[in-house]
């Protein structure tokens, strides 16, 4: 059998990376603490300083799930107006969270979320860097890549 998997480009480098930029929501992956089982949250992601960030509640499942396992992965790319959802490009980054200063981000978090202007102060909200582990680029039908983090900068 031919691997499917494509020798990694510049034009999947440059696809990746613009789906990461042009990224302001996400689908997190975590592992759920309770019962172990996968669970997948939609969130606000912007890539700043080298990396994706997201800001979450202490009162979510995914900021508990983070605590207690900060591996996790991103899903990015949004399909659009016409033609099969599955033949638009979408990015998965696999990741490790840690929380980060919110403050010396917040300028550009809010210039990229200006409704989050409402919530970004509050205590219960931390902004976490996810650090890129790998990734795995669907590029549209038959144009799947692995990419390192090296690709994605």
């Amino acid at each position: 059998m031919t691997d499917p998997i494509r020798q990694t480009d510049d034009d999947a480098r440059a696809l990746a990376q613009k789906l990461l930029a042009d990224a302001r929501h996400a689908a997190l992956g975590v592992i759920d603490p309770a019962t172990h089982a996968p669970m997948v949250s939609r969130i606000a992601v912007a890539w700043m300083d080298g990396a994706p960030h997201i800001l979450i509640s202490d009162l979510s499942l995914h900021t508990k799930a983070l605590a207690q396992n900060a591996t996790c992965s991103l899903l990015v790319g949004e399909p659009g107006n016409k033609g099969d959802p599955l033949t638009h490009p979408r990015l998965t980054v696999q990741c490790t969270a840690a929380q980060t200063d919110k403050a010396t981000l917040r300028d550009t978090w809010l210039a990229l979320h200006p409704k989050s202007k409402l919530y970004f102060d509050f205590a219960d909200f931390r902004m976490m860097r996810l650090t890129v582990s790998e990734a795995h680029l669907n590029g549209g039908f038959g144009k799947a890549f692995h990419l390192t983090p090296a690709d994605l900068v």
